[in-house]
């Protein structure tokens, strides 16, 4: 008995270690950004000895930050919403063995080759690309290459998925008299709903955190995402406000874990729901 509560002491300690490194970066950003600038000036404090909010005014009224959450916003959720649904059909067909065509087995490589490739690989291409087409210095190009890296990222992700699903449950729907797109939309999406919640967490982190690209393809403050926008804050002056820039990475953290949340509850309920009943 006084070994078992003995491990949980230790267990219970060792939690609480791994909970303190793990959300004490976060506790001292949130910490500088509430701070008074000349409390930062001297020694700083483990708690704030003042608490202001005029980082994160300033942000909106001299900074344009605002116009850079909704440039983030409509750059990750539009590429996220093109990757799900180019993803989720490609790993479907890659994984299901009645979709014949003869490069079937090259192109999965060629998914992989592209994924494993960096990022700033394909900045040269992109860019002749995209200044052939007119659209560069917008927020298109962005977004389309977040497109292209996250497409496979969710193709080899979800194959597996696909693969692990019977291919038993889907004839016997055939047979109920449910039609492909029947069959795809209500027995096979639920049942890998939490893969592809999993994956549309990763897809999501990526296009929100993305700086190479939009440093590359957009030259205008008004295109700008998060990231480049505190890039800026950094440098717009010759002694950096810590404060702003801190301000800024608090405010970009909280869609992140807003959607995290979501996505994780969408997880267990697709769990629970894509369970195969004996």
């Amino acid at each position: 008995m006084k070994e078992k509560t003995g491990t949980r002491i230790l267990k219970g300690i060792g939690v609480a270690l791994l909970l303190f490194i793990a959300l004490f970066p976060i506790y001292w950003l949130l910490g500088i950004a509430i701070r008074e600038t000349n409390e930062r000036a001297g020694t700083i404090s483990l708690i704030p000895r003042s608490l202001t909010f005029v980082h994160f005014r300033e942000l909106f009224a001299t900074k344009g930050f605002g116009t850079a959450i909704v440039n983030s916003m409509q750059t990750t959720f539009g590429s996220l919403l093109v990757s799900l649904a180019v993803g989720i059909f490609c790993a479907y067909i890659l994984a299901r063995r009645r979709f014949r065509f003869g490069f079937k087995r090259p192109l999965t490589y060629w998914v992989l080759l592209v994924r494993v490739l960096p990022p700033v690989a394909f900045t040269i291409p992109l860019y002749i690309m995209f200044n052939k087409v007119g659209i560069l210095n917008t927020k298109l190009p962005v977004l389309l290459a977040c497109v292209l890296i996250n497409v496979p990222l969710i193709i080899w992700f979800l194959i597996s998925f696909f693969q692990d699903l019977p291919e038993e449950v889907e004839e016997s729907a055939k047979v109920d008299g449910a039609s492909e797109w029947q069959m795809f939309t209500r027995i096979v999406l639920p049942l890998v709903a939490p893969g592809i919640a999993a994956v549309a967490m990763l897809s999501f982190m990526y296009a929100w955190n993305e700086y190479t690209y939009t440093v590359i393809f957009t030259r205008s403050p008004a295109n700008s995402t998060i990231p480049l926008a505190l890039a800026l804050l950094s440098a717009d002056d010759a002694a950096t406000n810590f404060g702003l820039v801190a301000a800024g990475g608090v405010i970009s953290v909280i869609p992140i874990a807003l959607f995290v949340v979501f996505a994780q509850n969408y997880l267990i309920s697709g769990l629970s729901s894509g369970a195969v009943k004996g």
